[in-house]
C-alpha cells in the first residue's frame, strides 16, 4: 500500500542532525529567535513552559515530545516570572556541553535533549504546508528513544555515521508526525490521513500521480459526492484536491530533474503530462524558472 508521508519524507531526505542536552535551575527563561530550520525538543526530566509564537502555551512534562517543523520565534522557561534572556540561535555557537540556563549550580528544574535537522532538498514546504506549526506529543517512549540514539550517534565519528543519522532522522519525523494523524488535528496531511475516506484518495494520487486524475474521480474513490468530497479535502487538508495534486507532482518532478538527471520528456510523462511543452509551461510557471535551466543550476527550491 502506498503510503504518502514516507513518500514525502523520502523525497526530502531529512540530514545533518545537531543535539544537545538543555537543562533549567532557579528562575530562568530564554527567548530564542526564529530560527527557520526545523526543531525538535524531549523531555528528559522536570517540567518547564513552551510558548510558541502563533500558538497556544504548553507546559511540557518528562516523555513529552515537541517537533517544530519551521521554529519560528519561542520562548522556554521555568514557572516564576522573569525577563527572558534574548538568544540568536543562527549566532550562538554549537555547544559540546549541555547548556544550562539559570542558576548555574543548582540542581536542574528541567532536563531535555533538543536539535534540529535540514532537509536535502530545499522543498521543505512541500511538508511545512501539510503540517501543524507545533506538534506536540505526551508519553511517546519511543520518540525519547529515538532522541536519545540521535545524541549518542551524533557525539561519535563511528563508521556509518552519517547513514545512520539520516536513518534515525527520518524514523524520528515518521513516528512523531503518526502519534499526531488523528481527526482532530490542525489542517494538513497528517488530519486528511486519519480520515479514512481521505485517505483512500491521498493514496491513489501518490500510487498513480501520473493519471489524469479528477475531483470526481477522486470523490468516488472516498465514497462522497463531488462538492462533499472537495470541501472535506480543502478542510481537513488545507488546499484544494487538483492543488494538492500539483504540489506533489512539481516536488517529483524537482526530484527527478536535479537528483535523477532525468530527460523532460521523461519526467513530463512521470508526472502526467502529455508533453514536455505543456509540462514546461506548468513548471515555469509553479517553479518561476523553466525545467531545463533549473535542472542545469542543480538547486531545489
Amino acid at each position: 500500500m502506498i503510503d504518502p508521508l514516507s513518500e514525502i519524507i523520502t523525497l526530502l531526505r531529512p540530514r545533518a542532525v545537531f543535539t544537545k542536552s538543555i537543562s533549567g535551575a532557579g528562575r530562568w527563561g530564554v527567548r530564542y529567535s526564529d530560527f527557520g530550520y526545523p526543531g525538535f525538543c524531549t523531555v528528559l526530566e522536570g517540567a518547564c513552559r513552551l510558548a510558541v509564537d502563533g500558538q497556544d502555551p504548553l507546559v511540557l512534562e518528562a516523555g513529552d515530545f515537541v517537533l517544530l517543523p519551521t521554529t519560528p520565534g519561542f520562548t522556554m522557561s521555568g514557572f516564576e516570572p522573569v525577563t527572558p534572556t534574548l538568544i540568536d540561535p543562527k549566532a550562538t555557537p554549537a555547544s559540546v556541553d549541555e547548556v544550562r540556563h539559570g542558576d548555574p549550580d543548582g540542581p536542574p528544574s528541567v532536563r531535555l535533549l533538543g536539535g534540529y535537522f535540514v532537509f536535502a532538498t530545499e522543498d521543505a514546504g512541500l511538508l511545512v504546508s501539510l503540517l501543524p506549526a507545533q506538534v506536540h506529543v505526551r508519553g511517546g517512549e519511543r520518540l525519547s528513544i529515538l532522541v536519545r540514539l540521535l545524541t549518542e550517534e551524533a557525539a561519535e565519528q563511528r563508521a556509518g555515521r552519517d547513514l545512520v543519522l539520516a536513518r534515525l532522522v527520518e524514523v524520528l519525523l515518521i513516528e512523531a508526525l503518526r502519534l499526531t494523524q488523528r481527526p482532530d488535528a490542525s489542517p494538513g496531511l497528517l488530519r486528511g490521513l486519519a480520515d479514512q475516506r481521505l485517505a483512500e484518495a491521498i493514496r491513489a494520487m501518490h500510487g498513480a500521480p501520473a493519471r489524469s486524475w479528477t475531483v470526481a474521480e477522486l470523490a468516488k474513490l472516498a465514497g462522497l459526492s463531488r462538492s462533499a468530497f472537495f470541501e472535506r479535502f480543502t478542510r481537513h487538508v488545507g488546499v484544494a484536491p487538483m492543488e494538492y495534486l500539483l504540489n506533489w507532482r512539481m516536488a517529483m518532478a524537482k526530484n527527478l530533474l536535479c537528483n535523477h538527471k532525468a530527460e523532460i520528456s521523461d519526467v513530463a510523462e512521470r508526472v502526467g503530462y502529455g508533453s514536455a511543452s505543456t509540462f514546461s509551461t506548468a513548471f515555469s510557471r509553479h517553479v518561476g524558472q523553466a525545467p531545463g535551466r533549473y535542472a542545469r543550476m542543480g538547486t531545489v527550491g
